[in-house]
C-alpha cells in the first residue's frame, strides 16, 4: 500500500511538472524568448558569413564583434526600463509590454535597414545598421528578463527560463541556419547575392512579429508601488540605478565576481567569432555550413542545455561551474584537430556536436549562476543587465582581436590560444571558492 502511495505521488509530481510548461504565462515567455533569439545570429554568425562571401577580410570580420557592444552597455539604460513609462503605449499596454512592443518595432525597422545594406560598397553603414539591431535587440532582452522574473510566480520560474532558452535556440536556428539556406536557394534560383541577402533579412524582421503577439496576449505584471514613484522621472531613473548598483558592489568580493563573470565565457566567445570564416575557408560550403553547424549543432546545443540544467539540480554549484569551465575550454581544441584534418564532413559533424553540447550545457550552468547573483526583485532588471552586459564584454571587446590572432598564428594554434584563454577564469573560480563565494549561494539555491 506504502509502495503504492509513493508511486502514485512520484507520477504525480512528475504531471505537475509537465503541466507547467502548457501555463499560459509560461507560453507567453515561450514566444518572447523566440523574439529575443532572432538578432543575435544575424548581427554575429549570419553577418559574418554575409561579410566573408561578400570578400571583406579577415581583420575587419574579426572586428565586427564591436557591433555588439550595445549587448555590454545594456545596464547603461536598463534604469530607464524600469523606471520611465512610454507615452500612450504605457497608459493602454501598461509599462513592461509598453516597452516591450516599443523595442520590438525599433528591432524591425533596424533589421530591415541592415538588409538593405550592402558590405560589398560601404562597411561603414553595414556597422552602423548592425549597432542598430543590437541596441534594439539588447533593450529588448532587458524587457523580456523583467517580464518574466515579474510576471512567473516562484513554482514556474524554471519552466519560464527552460521554454525561454528553447524558444531561443529556435529562433537562433532560424535566424542562422534558415537564413543561410534561404541565401543560398535564392542564389541558386538565379537571385543576386544583394537580393538574397535582403530577402534573408525581411523574412528575419518579419518574424519579430511572434514577440509582438505575445506582448499583446500578455497580462501586464502587478506593478509595485514604492516611494519613488510620485518623484520625476529622472529621480525614479538614477534612484533605481543607484540602489541596484549599490546593493550588489556593497557585497563582499564584488569586484572579484564581476571580473569572474566577465572572463568565464571569454575563451567560448573568442573561438566563437570567427567560427563562420573558420568553417567557409577551411573549404565547406554555406549550405554544408548551415546543415550541419546550424541543423546538428541545434540538436547537440539542446540536449546540453537540459543537460546543463539537469547537473545544475544534481551536483552542488561550485562543481556544476568546475565541469562548464573545463568543457568549454577542452572543446575549443577539437576546433585545432578539424583545422588539422581539413574539409572532411564527418569531422566537422563530430566537432561541433562537441562544441555546441558543451557549449550550451556550460551556458545553462552559467546563467543560472547569473540569476542567483541577482538580489532584491526591485533591483532584478537592472542587475542582471549588468552582469549580463558584462559577461557580453568577451564576446564583444575581448573577442574583437581574433582576426589579427589568427592571421598571426593559424587556425590550428589560434583555437589552441582560445582554449588557453580560459585558464585566467579557472584561476578566478579556484580563488571564490576558497574564500566561500559559492557557499552562500548553495545555501540559496537549496
Amino acid at each position: 500500500m506504502a509502495e503504492s502511495t509513493q508511486s502514485s505521488t512520484a507520477s504525480e509530481k512528475w504531471l505537475k511538472a509537465i503541466v507547467v510548461y502548457t501555463r499560459p504565462r509560461v507560453l507567453i515567455v515561450l514566444l518572447l524568448g523566440f523574439s529575443a533569439g532572432l538578432p543575435l545570429a544575424l548581427v554575429t554568425s549570419t553577418l559574418q558569413a554575409w561579410l566573408t562571401q561578400s570578400g571583406i577580410d579577415l581583420k575587419t570580420i574579426g572586428l565586427f564583434s564591436l557591433v555588439g557592444l550595445p549587448y555590454t552597455f545594456k545596464f547603461f539604460w536598463a534604469p530607464l526600463v524600469d523606471a520611465l513609462n512610454i507615452p500612450i503605449l504605457t497608459r493602454l499596454l501598461g509599462r513592461r509590454r509598453s516597452w516591450l512592443i516599443l523595442s520590438q518595432l525599433l528591432l524591425i525597422a533596424a533589421i530591415i535597414v541592415l538588409g538593405y545594406s550592402d558590405p560589398r560598397t560601404s562597411v561603414f553603414y553595414v556597422t552602423v545598421a548592425a549597432v542598430m539591431v543590437a541596441a534594439a535587440s539588447a533593450t529588448q532582452d532587458i524587457v523580456i528578463d523583467a517580464f518574466r522574473v515579474e510576471s512567473l510566480p516562484q513554482e514556474e520560474q524554471a519552466a519560464g527560463i527552460a521554454s525561454y532558452i528553447l524558444a531561443y535556440r529556435v529562433a537562433l536556428l532560424l535566424s542562422g541556419a534558415g537564413a543561410l539556406l534561404l541565401v543560398a536557394y535564392l542564389e541558386a534560383t538565379g537571385v543576386s547575392q544583394l537580393t538574397a541577402w535582403k530577402i534573408s533579412y525581411i523574412a528575419a524582421a518579419a518574424c519579430v512579429a511572434v514577440g509582438m503577439i505575445a506582448a499583446f496576449l500578455a497580462k501586464e505584471p502587478t506593478e509595485e508601488k514604492n516611494a519613488y514613484d510620485e518623484r520625476s522621472p529622472v529621480v525614479r531613473v538614477f534612484t533605481t540605478a543607484f540602489d541596484a548598483f549599490y546593493e550588489f558592489l556593497s557585497r563582499p568580493l564584488a569586484i572579484s565576481v564581476l571580473v569572474f563573470v566577465l572572463l568565464f565565457k571569454f575563451c567560448d566567445a573568442f573561438a566563437g567569432v570567427l567560427t563562420v570564416p573558420f568553417v567557409l575557408k577551411t573549404g565547406f560550403s554555406l549550405a554544408t555550413y548551415a546543415t550541419v553547424v546550424k541543423g546538428v549543432g541545434f540538436a547537440a546545443a539542446v540536449i546540453g542545455g537540459l543537460a546543463g540544467g539537469a547537473l545544475f539540480r544534481a551536483l552542488p554549484l561550485t562543481t556544476c561551474l568546475w565541469i562548464a569551465a573545463i568543457i568549454q575550454m577542452l572543446s575549443n581544441l577539437m576546433f585545432s584537430w578539424l583545422a588539422w584534418v581539413g574539409p572532411d564532413v564527418s569531422a566537422l559533424t563530430l566537432t561541433i556536436i562537441v562544441e555546441n553540447f558543451t557549449s550550451n550545457a556550460a551556458n545553462v550552468i552559467f546563467v543560472a549562476y547569473l540569476s542567483a547573483l541577482c538580489g532584491a526583485r526591485a533591483h532584478t532588471a537592472t542587475q542582471f543587465a549588468l552582469l549580463s552586459a558584462i559577461a557580453a564584454v568577451g564576446r564583444t571587446v575581448l573577442a574583437a582581436s581574433g582576426g589579427y590572432v589568427a592571421e598571426a598564428t593559424g587556425w590550428f594554434w589560434f583555437f589552441v590560444v582560445t582554449a588557453l584563454a580560459a585558464i585566467p577564469s579557472i584561476l578566478l573560480l579556484w580563488w571564490l571558492q576558497l574564500r566561500g563565494h559559492f557557499a552562500a549561494l548553495e545555501i540559496e539555491k537549496k
